[in-house]
């Protein structure tokens, strides 16, 4: 059993550039009890980069900076947090669901180390919607929101790593964390529904729409991350880390333009 301490840890040393220290034994290799644990801890890694994100954001507000610029600076900044990592995922998944062929084919054209049209164009939209959204929150000053996206898009991740999965390989990070999700995923969703409720808060009152509004893009991310993943893990034979990946960035997307909406 592994301590939620040492789980978060684990989660920011394998998701971020953070000098948090590797959380596990380095004459171990990761099982699945640690992958489990990594992946029930990751909205926490969300949150952390949301935080610093929006902290980022928040500071220069106060400078002469364009608000369109300042939205790209936050996602530099997320890009940056973890490796791009993430992002790296999208584009291999977009090229692999863009090819026409049976699983295995998929597999090699994901793993070929290159990127292809089909990954540099989702890769240029996902980016320039998440730069958009998050000038759009800045701009009103939605700094909360701001976070709350970014931490949201990790809750994709859960989900898609639920008990009904299968990895696409026997080894790498799929292999690791693939059906090890149930009761993180109903907790998790609680979490961030609870968490909607400060959108609400208004100088003159509480907004009770934006809650609703806010309480639907929880709804639409998890959907989202279930059907994305159940498609991505029938064209590939399985889930694999780059689908994760690519849940992740499309599910912040999803959250900034839900919010805006």
């Amino acid at each position: 059993m592994i301590s939620p301490l040492r789980a978060v840890r684990t989660a920011l040393c394998w998701m971020t550039v953070l000098p948090v220290g590797t959380g596990t034994d380095p004459n171990e290799a990761p099982d699945r009890a640690v992958g489990g644990a990594v992946m029930a801890a990751l909205p926490v890694v969300g949150i952390v980069i949301g935080a610093a994100a929006t902290a980022l954001a928040f500071g220069l507000s106060f400078t002469d900076l364009p608000t369109a610029l300042i939205g790209i600076l936050v996602v530099v900044l997320a890009a940056a947090l973890t490796r791009g990592m993430h992002l790296d995922g999208l584009a291999d998944t977009a090229d692999g669901l863009g090819c026409y062929g049976p699983p295995e084919r998929v597999a090699e054209v994901m793993r070929s180390g290159t990127v292809g049209p089909f990954g540099v164009a989702t890769l240029v939209l996902t980016l320039g919607i998440q730069a958009v959204g998050s000038t759009g929150l800045v701009s009103q000053s939605r700094w909360y929101e701001l976070a709350f996206a970014i931490a949201l898009g990790r809750l994709g991740a859960v989900v898609g790593t639920r008990r009904s999965i299968s990895p696409a390989h026997p080894n790498g990070f799929g292999a690791l964390v693939a059906g090890t999700q149930r009761v993180s995923i109903p907790v998790w969703c609680l979490v961030a529904a609870a968490a909607t409720v400060p959108i609400g808060l208004r100088d003159n009152g509480f907004d009770v729409v934006a809650v609703v509004q806010a309480l639907v893009v929880v709804l639409a991310v998890v959907v989202f991350a279930w059907v994305f993943t159940r498609h991505c893990a029938r064209r590939m034979g399985g889930l694999s880390g780059d689908v994760l990946g690519a849940t992740i960035e499309l599910g912040v997307a999803l959250a900034l333009v839900g919010l805006l909406v």
